[in-house]
């Protein structure tokens, strides 16, 4: 692996064809996403005006420019069912997502068992470069990981393509209740 992680923004602006992104965690503890979760938690899991909205904006805004370049964006989750409270924090923002131009997809853990899966969530960018997103045990994010080793991106891109084929599209995926 590399030890120069290029910044997320310029790698996603560099994305020519397609940037995939596969989430496999239950739970994140990113710093930056901690009060907009207790806040959507404390509204009764409903979002709060125009708050969100700004919160999400950043994000969505770069998701945008990016697919309005021709660049298709995907991201598939595999989740444990039923799911957790994150997920369901997660799931509820999705349509934001969505509304930007990316494609998003769930996988219920159960229907991933027999497939070869990496070892942290990633970003793969034009299938010839990989980002990937390192966390700590307790879910909090530590310095990410690069790169364009072809073998690497080639696991990576084949485990994708095995998720996305058996993942639920976002709008048919419905959470079960505990």
């Amino acid at each position: 692996m590399s030890k120069s992680v290029p910044d997320f923004g310029p790698l996603l602006r560099s994305a020519e064809r397609s940037a995939v992104h596969l989430e496999m965690h239950d739970s994140y503890a990113v710093e930056s996403e901690a009060e907009e979760f207790a806040l959507w938690q404390s509204a009764g899991r409903r979002w709060e005006g125009g708050r969100a909205e700004a919160y999400w904006r950043p994000w969505t805004d770069l998701v945008a420019e990016t697919v309005a370049r021709g660049v298709e964006v995907r991201r598939a989750r595999v989740v444990s069912e039923p799911v957790s409270e994150y997920i369901r924090f997660e799931h509820a923002a999705t349509d934001w997502n969505v509304g930007a131009g990316e494609r998003v997809a769930w996988l219920p853990r159960r229907l991933a068992s027999d497939l070869a899966l990496p070892g942290n969530d990633f970003w793969l960018i034009d299938d010839r470069a990989v980002r990937f997103n390192l966390f700590a045990g307790d879910g909090s994010l530590v310095d990410p990981d690069y790169t364009e080793d072809p073998r690497t991106v080639a696991m990576c891109a084949d485990a994708f393509a095995a998720v996305w084929e058996r993942a639920i599209p976002h709008a048919e995926f419905v959470l079960q209740s505990p």
